[in-house]
């Protein structure tokens, strides 16, 4: 505002003067007020509304941190989960090759045979093998051989006069010998000691 503005609205030059003198520069406009005024409320509602997000923020890096704290909880769950299962499935692949290690040799119960046996060091090889397995099985068989099936000897066949037998070669039952392998000869000698070899 001006002196002159003041004189227009009725003020002598006199009282226009001191009311200037009195303001010393510091007058402001209803207008100037009006914009500050607005702009003093623009400013506080943009600090509002930026300090609510940063508050946000806070509770959400707060639950982060809740969040994290549960996913790093559940990845080692799961870690522990894979690990133990990991484990289950060697001993399990490990039990299995000994059950079928002790079937090969002829266990008769697979079950108190492998209770004979120190299985605690033993380990699954990547060829399907457990070393130290078949040591074990031998010092078995040898210290309780009842355990393990024997290998059945062959039929004992007896030379000579077999009651319910025939003596007689019929007509058209002929072997021909030349055809036969030589395992197939001898176990024909065996059988018919008496035969005649052309």
């Amino acid at each position: 505002m001006k002196k002159e503005d003041l004189i227009a609205m009725g003020l002598t030059e006199d009282q226009a003067k001191k009311v200037m003198d009195s303001l010393d520069g510091n007058f402001v406009t209803k207008a100037r007020f009006n914009e500050v005024n607005e702009e003093n409320k623009t400013l506080k509602q943009s600090v509002a509304d930026r300090d609510k997000p940063l508050e946000d923020l806070k509770k959400s890096s707060g639950d982060n941190a809740e969040l994290k704290k549960q996913i790093e909880t559940l990845q080692q769950q799961n870690a522990d989960q894979k690990k133990a299962h990991d484990a289950e499935m060697a001993q399990l692949k490990l039990d299995n090759a000994i059950d079928a290690a002790l079937t090969a040799a002829g266990a008769k119960n697979i079950k108190a045979v492998r209770a004979m046996i120190d299985t605690s060091k033993m380990k699954l090889g990547e060829d399907g093998t457990v070393e130290g397995l078949s040591d074990a099985i031998k010092a078995v068989q040898k210290s309780d051989s009842y355990m393990f099936n024997t290998v059945q000897q062959k039929q004992q066949t007896f030379k000579g006069f077999q009651p319910g037998a025939s003596g007689e070669v019929k007509p058209g039952t002929e072997v021909d010998t030349s055809k036969m392998t030589y395992s197939e000869l001898a176990a024909y000698m065996a059988a018919n000691p008496d035969a005649k070899i052309d």
